[in-house]
């Protein structure tokens, strides 16, 4: 049986600015809120949009780096893949998150002119767990 493909791309806007936490092993990840949109005339020929939400998460060093550059409104486009994670409400019910792990993000714009231009960003990718992501902290 051939192996499965699970692969994102994504152009979108920062919805705000990222979020960088710590899980309790000490490992590095961001979370970002990511805005897609779609444009198109309706039958009356008037202009509608369509606006998508993710939630982006990405590992490691390459989490710390980024948050220090990211900001609120700039533009990305970002490859990963789909992770959906359980995790049981305050309420006590068992729910179900869909996210998108991003293994390489590419700014497509100049960050603002309070923050640095270019990420540092010298190791490899951390793609982060393979495993549960019973860890995330959010």
């Amino acid at each position: 049986m051939a192996n499965g493909l699970n692969k994102v791309f994504l152009l979108g806007n920062l919805g705000a600015d990222p979020e960088l936490k710590f899980t309790r092993s000490g490992k590095a990840v961001t979370r970002l809120r990511l805005a897609t949109s779609k444009t198109w005339l309706d039958e009356n020929k008037v202009k509608q949009e369509s606006v998508e939400w993710h939630t982006v998460n990405i590992w490691g060093k390459r989490a710390e780096a980024l948050s220090k550059f990211l900001a609120k409104g700039m533009r990305l486009h970002l490859e990963g893949e789909l992770r959906t994670r359980e995790y049981e409400g305050t309420d006590g019910i068992k729910r179900w998150a869909t996210e998108i792990t991003a293994h390489e993000v590419t700014l497509c714009e100049k960050a603002p002119s309070n923050r640095p231009s270019t990420p540092g960003d010298e190791d490899a990718p951390d793609h982060g767990p393979r495993g549960g992501d019973d860890d995330i902290p959010f």
